[in-house]
């Protein structure tokens, strides 16, 4: 299955079931009570982080998802039965994103699930209505709409240690050799063209997740190459291991273009602990690897680990990981710290679902506001009854006197929001 880290889908959440309209009529029971029964939810559609799953190929050609409707109410105030959430697998790692880039479900644990997209209510039967002053309701609510929305999907893996160096630095072969990944591997530049993930065991009780991150090149953070696309997947890991092959010709200007593209990517990378390994040593003399050694000393921050090693002939490789596995438990433990000193401020929310504006657009008023936009999306504009109580729920919320501030006449057109249908008459 081909990788795909990043898809933009359509998420429609189920509309709520209408509410129903009757009245009994049962043998000897003359003129019966309203009877209407609610109307039922509509489905959330529900993202769910899973561990069986590593790539979002499944939603390549899927561009819309639709979750299912309520049903609608029925007499003898049966209420409609609601739709099931629609339940999304996703791989670990997943962030959601809206088209302005707020994040909405960043999902990082197993079983982790966000709602990204709720389901509409059911609307009120006409029994619900039912008061001392309205015997005989005849109307009743339709079912919301399930909210709409256009979603980023995107994978940023969550791995321990991330592999970075330059193509044919000896990535994939050393991610081989350390666990049961199987990544391609030749010869020649950009042989790995997706993220690799292995396991790699330190001892019998501990190991660490290892990604193995395409080749970078210089200009990769604006955009060259194969790099500038998987530089996201180090956004989470705790410990990068830069690779760096001996026989480079200029083995400092081959760490420092790394770092600069690490840099200028839109999160400082190179704020990550960071190990160099300098790989394929195993033809090179002792006196000759200790001063390449020194060179990079001089290139790179102060107290950098750096290790020569052989992923062919086994060298070097487990000092490399017991000090890569410290780094990792150093960092890992750094947010439950912080966690145990900090107390979380209570902040108070203001609802503002009640506030509404009143403003006069051509020929017409136009009422915007949460709450009275939902009562709009329920209300039957083509029954009196219906559009009646949303009169008086508007006298109720000082509505009605605004629109007579404002200066409205009789026979003038007021909208709820911005969606044509939802006008009644003054």
């Amino acid at each position: 299955m081909a990788f795909v880290d990043k898809v933009t889908i359509n998420f429609t959440a189920g509309a709520g079931g209408d509410g129903r309209v009757s009245f009994r009529h049962e043998k000897f029971i003359d003129k019966g009570g309203p009877d209407g029964g609610d109307g039922g939810d509509g489905a959330s559609i529900v993202l769910k982080a899973s561990r069986n799953n590593n790539t979002l190929a499944a939603f390549r050609h899927k561009k819309e998802i639709r979750a299912e409707t309520g049903q609608a109410g029925d007499k003898t105030r049966k209420h409609g039965r609601s739709a099931k959430d629609l339940i999304v697998s996703v791989p670990i790692g997943t962030v959601a994103t809206k088209t302005d880039g707020t994040v909405i479900a960043d999902l990082t644990m197993d079983g982790q699930a966000e709602v990204v997209a709720k389901g509409g209510r059911g609307g009120f039967g006409n029994a619900h209505f039912v008061s001392s002053r309205r015997q005989a309701p005849n109307f009743a609510e339709k079912g919301e709409p399930g909210e709409s929305l256009d979603v980023n999907l995107e994978i940023k893996l969550i791995a321990d240690i991330g592999l970075v160096g330059l193509p044919n630095a000896g990535k994939s072969t050393l991610l081989s050799k350390l666990s049961n990944a199987r990544p391609e591997i030749a010869d020649y530049p950009f042989t790995t063209l997706t993220p690799n993930l292995g396991v790699v065991d330190i001892n019998e009780t501990s190991s660490v997740l290892m990604a193995d991150i395409p080749g970078l090149i210089e200009g990769a953070a604006g955009g060259k190459g194969l790099g500038h696309d998987f530089l996201k997947h180090i956004e989470r890991t705790a410990v990068i291991l830069h690779l760096i092959d001996v026989y480079n010709k200029d083995i400092v200007k081959s760490y420092k273009t790394i770092r600069k593209e690490l840099k200028a990517y839109k999160a400082d990378l190179t704020v990550r602990p960071e190990v160099i390994a300098l790989t394929k040593t195993e033809g090179l003399d002792e006196k000759t690897i200790q001063d390449i050694i020194k060179q990079l000393k001089k290139a790179a921050p102060k107290d950098t680990d750096i290790y020569a090693i052989s992923a062919q002939a086994g060298n070097g490789l487990k000092p490399l990981l017991f000090t890569l596995k410290a780094k990792v438990d150093e960092v890992r433990a750094i947010p439950k710290a912080k966690e145990l000193e900090v107390k979380v401020p209570v902040l108070k929310i203001t609802d503002t679902s009640d506030a509404y504006t009143v403003s006069k657009e051509d020929d017409r008023f136009v009422i915007t506001g949460e709450r009275i936009e939902r009562f709009g999306k329920r209300t039957d504009f083509e029954n009196e009854g219906g559009v009646q109580r949303l009169r008086d729920i508007m006298r109720r919320a000082g509505i009605m006197h605004e629109l007579v501030r404002q200066g409205i006449e009789p026979g003038q057109t007021v909208q709820i929001g911005h969606d044509e249908s939802l006008k009644f008459i003054y």
